[in-house]
């Protein structure tokens, strides 16, 4: 391969790298802004609905877990179950391995409202998926898994180091 070409194929690897983290920084906005709207007409803050998805989706953990889940203070996980509990959203129960500890549990029966706020995203991702074939999604998963990785360690890089503010 002459220099030439390896130059140019260097070029529109660069431009393609920089394309898909734009994408993916466009996607990060309009999924928060989704969410924003769902929990919204739900009447849940923003981090509120946060730590209720990271519950339904993890299951039932202890306000501590969630806390480190979800990158806030432990006393600030006070205040979000708290409104999440009057709004019939979680339920704070014994740990029945610790019975001195306690874990949160989503109640599932609030789940349809959820559900019924994403429908048209669903729809919408199943339609998009239904374009590529069963080799292309596995890659596209093993994508965004990985790039889903490189964001946790990310972000757990920036709590651990020293902060400016």
């Amino acid at each position: 391969m002459s220099s030439v070409s390896q130059s140019r194929d260097n070029r529109q690897r660069r431009r393609s790298t920089t394309a898909i983290k734009e994408s993916l920084r466009e996607l990060s906005i309009q999924l928060s802004l989704l969410n924003h709207q769902v929990g919204g007409r739900l009447g849940v803050k923003d981090a509120d609905f946060d730590c209720l998805d990271l519950i339904n989706r993890h299951g039932p953990m202890s306000p501590s877990a969630l806390a480190r889940r979800a990158g806030q203070h432990p006393a600030t996980m006070t205040g979000v179950l708290d409104r999440l509990e009057r709004a019939g959203w979680i339920t704070r129960e014994r740990d029945p391995a610790d019975r001195r500890a306690v874990r949160v549990r989503a109640l599932k029966e609030r789940n349809a409202e959820i559900f019924g706020l994403y429908a048209g995203m669903n729809e919408a991702m199943d339609d998009l998926c239904a374009g590529y074939d069963e080799a292309q999604l596995a890659l596209l998963a093993e994508f965004l898994d990985r790039a889903t990785t490189a964001g946790r360690h990310a972000t757990d890089a920036l709590a651990e180091g020293p902060s400016d503010g």
